[in-house]
């Protein structure tokens, strides 16, 4: 029995046109979006709401919370509106909730002036530095958790995570799923290529956000019940559940974001497969920066990523059997065929219009 869930970050215009980040955006301004949004009491204990209350919703602001010289939350610089799904035990109803919630943000935000773009990496602020300096307290806070010492990284990225677990599976083969995932992620992250805009202008390849990210980020996360459980190494494979239904779930972290959510649909039937399959022997504990790098500048144009991620579609497909879910990797097969990318398609545009903010007006068409 497997369960879906789907973690989406979203980035705005703002009423001008311009992109809105923690440089021209305050947490009131999006916050009164997310007060708009509804509250679905049936979602709680699923749901995780967070220390600092911020995470009431479906929707909530996702950014870097600022403290007092105590644990007191005194502001959250945003970087934009996360949407999270329910746990589902089929694919296609998280995405379709995904959908609904989706356009109800797009609705409500319209009204205070903001519209949802696609993007994977701030395109003109490439480094967050918070404004006053760290306090000791927030030092010590982020001194405790190496991953969240990558607060310049998480800042000016975007992208889902893509959340699968099995009922009654042992911790050691979850583990093993997550060595799995983080081995054959420099093949499976091309699909959803869609940050090609660095520093305002075009980068020189197809995703900025897989080249700086990954390597100093998890590519895979397991959540486990236990201190004994968990494994050492940066970034993090394995993380303590923060609550009872986090016990088991395999995060995909590695993704860029995508505006066509049936591409979400076909990465969560791919990474189906790949739990069940047998034949693939990579294993890895951290994410092999240089092969992500690597990947991420020429995608399908390498020879190697194209020959490894025909090779773990075909392990997915054959995996997967007479599953309807196999029907669900079609737009990958597409892909792959074309050797294309959105970041192809964004590229394009570009030098057609030949501004950012005119490019990013043309995603999320749904």
């Amino acid at each position: 029995m497997f369960y879906f869930g789907i973690e989406h970050e979203v980035a705005f215009l703002n009423k001008e046109g311009k992109f809105a980040d923690f440089l021209s955006t305050k947490f009131a301004e999006f916050n009164q979006i997310v007060e708009r949004l509804p509250t679905y009491p049936n979602d709680y204990p699923q749901l995780r709401v967070g220390d600092a209350g911020i995470k009431q919703k479906r929707w909530y602001i996702e950014g870097f919370e600022r403290f007092a010289d105590s644990d007191k939350v005194i502001d959250c610089l945003p970087k934009g509106i996360e949407i999270r799904t329910t746990i589902h035990s089929n694919i296609q109803s998280a995405i379709s909730e995904l959908s609904e919630s989706f356009c109800l943000l797009r609705e409500v935000a319209a009204s205070f002036g903001f519209s949802p773009v696609l993007l994977s990496f701030n395109p003109y602020n490439c480094v967050f530095e918070p404004q006053p300096p760290l306090n000791d307290y927030e030092i010590k806070q982020l001194q405790a958790y190496p991953d969240e010492q990558t607060a310049n990284i998480y800042m000016v990225t975007y992208g889902p995570d893509l959340n699968i677990s099995v009922a009654d599976l042992s911790i050691e083969r979850m583990i093993d799923i997550g060595k799995k995932l983080t081995y054959y992620s420099p093949y499976i992250v091309p699909f959803s290529y869609s940050s090609p805009f660095y520093h305002g202008s075009l980068w020189d390849g197809l995703s900025v956000r897989t080249f700086i990210r990954t390597g100093k980020r998890s590519a895979t996360l397991v959540f486990v019940e236990k201190e004994e459980q968990l494994i050492n190494s940066i970034p993090s494979l394995t993380k303590i559940a923060r609550i009872p239904s986090e016990v088991g779930r395999i995060e995909f972290k590695a993704c860029d974001s995508c505006d066509d959510f049936s591409i979400y649909a076909a990465l969560l039937a791919l990474l189906k497969g790949l739990v069940l399959d047998e034949t693939l022997l990579g294993r890895a504990t951290i994410p092999d920066a240089g092969l992500h790098q690597l990947s991420a500048k020429e995608g399908f144009d390498n020879e190697d990523i194209l020959t490894n991620t025909t090779k773990i579609l075909q392990a997915a497909e054959v995996a997967l059997g007479k599953d309807p879910d196999v029907e669900l990797l079609t737009p990958l097969k597409v892909m792959l065929a074309n050797r294309k990318t959105k970041s192809h398609e964004l590229v394009e545009v570009f030098r057609c219009v030949g501004s950012i903010e005119e490019v990013l007006k043309q995603t999320y068409q749904v």
